[in-house]
């Protein structure tokens, strides 16, 4: 039994950071205080503050150590866990208060989360299945096979109101029920969709990260409730830790009968194998996944006929994304008047987001259904840098859209999000401020939808790449208002004909802006200027010659040769020859560079 627990966190973005020579540190320096009988050091998943990372809290103590080095491992054994002195210099600056140390759950970045999802995130060792046993784990799943049928089993999950978490927002019962059919008389699969490709998303790669055994359970409730006996993982072969730790998790489940035949002594059987995707976005959509399974190239399947009826291997398949299998355990176990208690009228529990951008507190977060855009930026998420003014959250990665400040109090949900111009997705958040262009923003997830798209259908093929072009005269300042009518009309013309959900949602982000910053459109247009100067066709840099000292330092940081002037005199730029770098501007020490 030991009398502390130190855990660090060993996500990827703390993995990069170099935790693993953390961990060895610390336990080096343990074992040399005598304590690696008193103290254990437990790598675990990701605690949130991603960027504050390699992090580590010290328990029962309730200390959050960010931004921990090597050679800071001496200082925490000998000062906190030998003498009872926690490292003031390390703690968590939120925590930090003028009577001391308060609770992490008392902090603005924890204290509006409820963990969920999230719940074994940072708290167990992903890769020892007794520490999920001891949190409840594969309790549900035993519960379902002993007491439960597979209709009781269906009917708490509708009951609950749970609803797809990979980005459609789907009820997850009701897709069990389409499949339940037929159950031992025809063969089924069960699949999970771990291929996270949004930018700025990392929510599926956090689970299974840090808490690998939720999925596998979950998914061995839904084969019970269908009359399924294989499931399948599909994983970005980009999240080598999530496959590693999954392997390890699968192993596990079948040396304790937990996978396999008879699980429970039920009858049941039922196995996970790992199918690994090879970087493509539409491969996030079910039919294409399923697809990539086959082995074929990943594209997606007119539907009808949906994949509950005909899907994997042309058979019966329920898909869900990872966040979606972490929430049913705790639904089983719990009861769905428990999860229903959570969120709002039409959408129940929590969501988990990945909080990314012009924000503080970078990072993991899950919160309540109906939390509004406001809380997460203000409180959980710390506010915008250098106090600049927020200016839109853009939602639902490529598929979704930008939230301006007007709609910073609307309570963020399925309906809601979509009733201003955007979409849950799959849960990535990213902020902008004054500085971001949202003609680029919109240029940016266009570019990334066009190298995407599988090109099966001439609506998304074409249809993205001449928005894509449109965009590009736009920004360059070739652009005219005529352009911006037949950007449009190509939105809705994509959207109402593309076969799938990619080509369907891949306007949203250039609707959205067009219908909150249609200005900033126009300023390109009209005044052949970009207001948040980012757009390098349109800029200009100018020295201002009352500041200009003439030292000389712009001219030597200039690639293009395209300032002058003579020492101790004001310099000039020769707009014909710059290459708008912003070279020059950084290495004024003066501000008498300025861009417009």
């Amino acid at each position: 039994m030991y009398r502390t627990h130190v855990l660090v966190c060993g996500g990827t973005g703390c993995t990069a950071g170099g935790c693993e020579q953390v961990i060895a540190a610390l336990e080096s320096e343990v074992k040399k205080a005598g304590l690696d009988q008193e103290v254990c050091v437990v790598k675990t998943g990701c605690h949130g503050l991603c960027e504050l990372g390699p992090v580590m809290i010290v328990y029962p103590d309730d200390i959050l150590y960010v931004m921990v080095k090597p050679e800071d491992a001496a200082e925490i054994v000998q000062e906190h866990l030998l003498k009872g002195r926690p490292v003031s210099r390390l703690i968590y600056d939120e925590s930090v208060t003028a009577e001391g140390v308060k609770s992490l759950n008392d902090t603005a970045f924890y204290s509006k989360q409820k963990r969920v999802a999230l719940r074994n995130c940072g708290v167990i060792d992903p890769e020892k299945i007794d520490e999920y046993i001891a949190r409840d784990g594969y309790q549900a799943l035993g519960k379902v096979l002993t007491t439960m049928t597979p209709d009781e089993v269906i009917q708490t999950i509708l009951d609950s109101g749970l609803r797809g978490r990979g980005g459609a927002g789907f009820p997850t019962g009701l897709k069990w029920k389409f499949a339940c059919a037929n159950r031992g008389q025809v063969e089924k699969y069960v699949c999970c969709n771990a291929d996270e490709g949004d930018p700025g998303a990392f929510m599926d790669r956090s689970v299974l990260e840090g808490d690998p055994h939720v999925v596998l359970e979950a998914m061995a409730i839904a084969g019970y409730a269908i009359g399924a006996n294989q499931g399948y993982i599909y994983v970005r072969a980009e999240y080598p830790i999530a496959v590693q730790r999954l392997k390890i998790a699968i192993d596990q489940a079948r040396e304790y009968g937990l996978l396999g035949k008879n699980i429970f002594e039920s009858g049941f059987d039922f196995d996970i194998d790992i199918r690994l995707g090879a970087g493509a976005f539409v491969c996030g959509e079910e039919t294409a996944l399923m697809t990539s399974i086959e082995g074929k190239r990943g594209e997606p399947r007119p539907r009808p006929p949906f994949p509950a009826v005909k899907g994997l291997f042309g058979k019966p398949t329920i898909l869900n994304n990872v966040e979606t299998w972490a929430n049913i355990p705790q639904i089983i176990l719990n009861g769905p008047e428990w999860f229903a208690s959570m969120g709002t009228e039409k959408s129940k529990g929590t969501k988990v987001f990945a909080l990314g951008g012009k924000i503080n507190n970078t990072g993991l977060v899950e919160i309540p259904m109906g939390t509004t855009l406001r809380t997460i930026v203000e409180e959980i998420g710390g506010g915008i840098p250098n106090g600049k003014k927020f200016k839109a959250a853009q939602t639902g990665g490529p598929s979704g859209g930008c939230i301006p400040a007007e709609h910073l109090d609307v309570p963020i949900d399925y309906d809601n999000l979509i009733a201003i111009g955007s979409m849950m997705g799959s849960g990535g958040m990213i902020i902008m401020d004054e500085d971001n262009c949202m003609v680029d923003i919109a240029k940016f997830f266009l570019e990334f939808t066009v190298d995407e798209s599988c090109g099966k259908c001439t609506p998304c093929r074409i249809g993205t790449r001449r928005m894509m072009e449109i965009l590009e005269k736009i920004t360059e300042g070739k652009g005219t208002l005529e352009d911006l009518d037949k950007l449009e009309k190509l939105c809705y013309h994509i959207k109402e004909n593309s076969l799938c959900g990619l080509g369907q949602t891949a306007p949203n982000p250039v609707l959205s802006t067009l219908r909150y910053f249609r200005h900033e459109y126009v300023a390109h247009i009209v005044e052949k200027r970009c207001p948040a100067g980012v757009c390098k066709a349109l800029l200009s840099y100018t020295i201002d010659p009352d500041k200009c000292r003439g030292c000389t330092v712009c001219v030597r940081a200039c690639p293009a040769g395209a300032i002058t002037g003579a020492v101790k005199k004001a310099h000039v730029i020769d707009q014909s020859k710059c290459v708008k770098c912003g070279a020059c501007m950084d290495a004024c020490k003066f501000g008498a560079i300025s861009k417009k």
